[in-house]
């Protein structure tokens, strides 16, 4: 039977979808799938956004359909339901379903009021099929201050991830599949839109745009396709009583009546719209004699568009034909960005108001059609469209309510946000949180200037959950402006040294939250917390030493030892176990003025401190110090001992506290470098696929790469190929960052090209290895491994004795066990006099893989049988099918099979070994 799955889902999410039809608890999920339950958290929410539907049983049903070989397509995630008919506009759905089949960019173009909202839905809904990937509709109405890929993201259910922008992201999950994105409302943020838009249709091929604006977006490439009134004596009138007759049943007007009534509102949409729904209380005549009084009050106003003036009247008529109550909530919903529930109008209504006199008014609105109704997660919301809330903000200030009102919005926004962070270990938070966070936003931009215990706790809320969300980015700028709005100096430290935290997340590793640190121990110096102070002061010292790549000039040694000295004399003595675990991880670190070095016996003091205080980050930090220290040593055994028990504590690290990141992302990392180090090619398989399935280490370029060096090396080569394209494309759209981490993998896919005979592949690969690390180095690098192989492979010794220097010429780092066994093995292939002592100082290497690979040089040297064969059996014990096949070559007996086995890999065999 086949298995028909979704399209627009990730290999990881199509197994989150199968267990969610297997009915497992997401507990069940992350234990089967060896992942995180807040990794499953994710998965589901980007499904259920994906495809659009409400629930894990929706999601349950999709993949029982999917196992029963039925076709699930995908959908448009956020595409708003019609509520009611859809009128006219039949020429118009014509022409932009042809435009949209030609162009990328299609945009929309009208004044407020003109439909251009529900016709997008439209061409839409009805374009889905020529868009097998799904894609998303985007309201960009409440995305104020510039969120347009915060918006993006949440409607395709994706996150930010270290060294991945949210725009990475968004650009990585739509790739070069067939996509429809759906932008709604740009005008107020066209400037953050036009270049998103650019940067999508540059990095995505397969994904076309079809936007919604008062104004072109002047991207190139752009189609305009201007969207005009209703036509009179058809479609203006068909709306008008269609929705009257849905205000009123027993609707039954004169066809000349209404025909006036829709030449008076210039067959405007929103303003026949809510004509009809008063068409049940006044009667058609009397509704053009009220029209008719408001359009002369308006045509005498200044400044007012003529194509509005309409559309103003009916707004301004149908608001004055309310109540005082209702007028006084119509004004009040002004202060909203985006959808509201009940319980958010009643925060901003009067104290003592009753909640159901509240919703009274509320439904009268709505039936009145000055408020919409939607539905959220199964529950009701309401908002105002763009035009009606103009409008209603505008009464908002002539009552002189402003400032009282958004100060109860504020203190609403800083109540539900405080509320949500008490519930990040649910899966409910998630989708409540994208329902609201355009109004926290709002509210945080809106709130008085100044320090204040509001905007404050709002800001620092917020700030926390948009790192949870995994919206880093946009949680730093919010740790920032609540250490600004603090009202106390301590609560700024406090904000400043979370701020450092989440940069390192991001994947400042330097400069950033070196900077951000010494602010943070300098308002805590002044709020008179020595604890607090030394702590900061100590974590300065120790990111400048662990992380000295990411400082654009390195950081004086004689500076850092006085910040340690500063440290130690804030603490004073101190008995509280964090500081003293702090400043003893940051002296084993500022112990020597070598970069990249710690000092062995204050390391182990160091992990003996953080040991004392139980804390799980604090224990990792200082294993890391004691695994430097051993990395020093050529100690390889003994780090990779280390980071396995860096491994175990990762689970018990919170994923909602933005200080375990930097453990969680430097323990991936330097767990896989570790399992290559010693050469367990399994193991650093799985620590690579654990960090690309990691919600917070794992980013598409980084975690693939992570990923390729042991898939060549294991001789998965096709797998390797097909990885290297991903990671190439991420760190070409990440802006090509110059990293060493990179490197390697790139090279490994060099060497798959070289051994297939594909020059031009390996020249393009290895260039590529060098590009990102700006150049090569005068010393051994993973680039060295791969030439010295190559020559190995096709016996070329013309260049052996350069090649060879080269390969011992290493830095510490986890390359040099294999560049040093590739080296001394060709350095017996070429017949080099000093090949026995290099054979013999490779062996030296605490290495499975290094191992493998000098015994069969030992082989070499000696026509050693016994030492082939036990080379063999190394390379089958981890995984390394390419090295078995290439020194089964060399056994008479077992030739046959290697060249099998190559052949089958695609590698060519040089004619000498035929």
């Amino acid at each position: 039977m086949t298995v028909v799955y979704p399209a627009g889902a990730s290999k990881r999410e199509i197994e989150v979808l199968v267990m969610l039809g297997a009915r497992l608890s997401n507990a069940d999920i992350a234990g089967r799938l060896h992942i995180s339950v807040r990794t499953v958290e994710h998965h589901v929410s980007a499904l259920l956004r994906k495809f659009d539907v409400a629930d894990r049983r929706a999601l349950a049903e999709l993949a029982v359909q999917a196992q029963a070989g039925a076709p699930v397509p995908s959908r448009l995630a956020g595409l708003p339901p019609a509520l009611t008919t859809f009128i006219g506009r039949s020429a118009e759905r014509e022409h932009l379903m042809e435009t949209l089949r030609d162009a990328r960019l299609v945009t929309v173009v009208g004044p407020g009021g003109m439909g251009k909202t529900r016709l997008a839905g439209q061409i839409a809904g009805a374009a889905g099929p020529a868009f097998p990937s799904g894609g998303a509709f985007v309201d960009l109405l409440p995305a104020r201050g510039g969120y347009v890929a915060q918006a993006v993201a949440t409607a395709l259910g994706v996150s930010e991830r270290p060294q991945q922008s949210l725009e990475d992201a968004v650009v990585e999950r739509l790739g070069e599949s067939r996509s429809l994105l759906v932008l709604d409302n740009c005008e107020h943020v066209i400037d953050v839109v036009a270049p998103f838009a650019e940067r999508v249709l540059a990095a995505c091929p397969g994904t076309h745009i079809l936007a919604t604006s008062r104004e072109r977006l002047g991207v190139r490439g752009e189609r305009a396709v201007p969207l005009g009134p209703l036509p009179l004596e058809s479609d203006a009138e068909r709306l008008f009583v269609d929705r009257a007759t849905a205000a009123d049943p027993g609707f039954g007007a004169d066809p000349v009546v209404v025909a006036k009534l829709c030449a008076r509102l210039d067959g405007m949409p929103l303003a026949i719209e809510l004509a009809a729904a008063r068409s049940a209380t006044l009667g058609e005549n009397g509704l053009l004699a009220a029209l008719d009084d408001q359009l002369r009050l308006v045509a005498g106003g200044r400044g007012v568009d003529e194509r509005h003036r309409s559309l103003r009247a009916v707004i301004g008529w149908s608001h004055d034909l309310l109540d005082d109550e209702e007028q006084a909530l119509f004004r009040r919903l002004a202060v909203f960005a985006g959808a509201f529930d009940l319980a958010a109008v009643a925060a901003v209504s009067p104290a003592g108001s009753a909640r159901g006199a509240v919703a009274d008014v509320l439904g009268r609105l709505a039936d009145k059609s000055l408020v919409s109704v939607h539905r959220w997660g199964g529950a009701a919301r309401w908002r105002l469209l763009q035009t009606v809330r103009a409008f209603a903000m505008e009464q908002l200030d002539v009552s002189g309510e402003r400032p009282e009102i958004q100060d109860r919005h504020l203190r609403w926004a800083a109540d539900v946000a405080t509320e949500l962070e008490t519930r990040l270990d649910g899966d409910e938070w998630y989708e409540e949180f994208d329902g609201v966070a355009d109004d926290l936003r709002a509210a945080l931009a809106v709130a008085p200037e100044g320090p204040g215990e509001l905007p404050h706790r709002l800001a620092r809320a917020l700030a926390h959950l948009a790192y949870t969300r995994r919206f880093l980015m946009e949680s730093l700028g919010h740790y920032r402006t609540a250490a600004e709005r603090a009202p106390a100096p301590g609560e700024a430290a406090a904000d400043l040294y979370a701020a450092s935290a989440v940069s390192h997340a991001i994947g400042d590793d330097g400069q950033r939250p070196f900077d951000l640190l010494l602010a943070a121990a300098q308002r805590a110096r002044v709020a008179g917390d020595r604890g607090a102070t030394a702590i900061a002061l100590a974590q300065a010292v120790t990111t400048a030493r662990r992380h000295p790549a990411g400082f654009a000039a390195e950081v004086p040694y004689e500076r850092l030892r006085d910040l340690l000295d500063e440290a130690a004399s804030a603490a004073g003595g101190s008995s509280d176990a964090v500081v003293a675990a702090r400043l003893a991880e940051a002296a084993a670190w500022a112990a020597t003025s070598d970069r990249y070095e710690a000092d062995p016996a204050l390391a182990e003091a160091a992990v003996a401190a953080a040991r004392a205080t139980g804390d799980p980050v604090l224990i990792s930090a200082a294993l890391d110090a004691a695994a430097t220290a051993d990395i020093v040593a050529g100690r390889g055994a003994d780090v990779r001992r280390i980071m396995d028990e860096r491994l175990t504590l990762v689970p018990a690290m919170s994923r909602h506290d933005p200080n375990a990141a930097p453990e969680i992302v430097d323990t991936y990392r330097m767990a896989h470098l570790a399992a290559l180090g010693v050469g367990d090619l399994p193991a650093a398989l799985s620590i690579g696929q654990r960090t690309m399935d990691d919600d917070l280490a794992g980013s598409s370029y980084y975690s693939a790469a992570l990923l390729i060096t042991p898939l060549v090396l294991s001789g998965r080569f096709d797998e390797a190929l097909r990885m290297a394209r991903t990671a190439w494309e991420g760190w070409r759209r990440a802006g090509r960052p110059r990293t060493g981490t990179m490197s390697p993998p790139m090279a490994a896919v060099a060497l798959v090209h070289g051994l297939r005979g594909d020059d031009e592949g390996y020249t393009l690969w290895r260039s590529r290895a060098i590009e990102v690390i700006g150049e090569l180095p005068p010393h051994s690098t993973f680039v060295s491994m791969v030439d010295a192989r190559l020559a190995v492979h096709a016996g070329r010794v013309e260049e052996a004795a350069a090649l060879v220097r080269l390969a011992f010429n290493g830095i510490r780092s986890w390359s040099p066990p294999y560049s040093r066994a590739v080296g001394a093995e060709l350095a017996v292939v070429a017949g080099l006099p000093d090949a026995p002592e290099l054979l013999s100082a490779a062996e030296r290497q605490e290495s499975a893989w290094a191992a493998a690979c000098t015994a069969r040089a030992r082989g070499r040297l000696h026509g050693d049988t016994a030492a082939l064969t036990a080379a063999v059996a190394g390379w089958e014990r981890i995984g390394a099918r390419f090295e078995r096949a290439s020194t089964l070559l060399l056994l008479p007996d077992r030739a046959a099979e290697g060249r099998r086995d190559l052949d089958a890999l695609g590698v060519e065999i040089p004619a000498q070994r035929v």
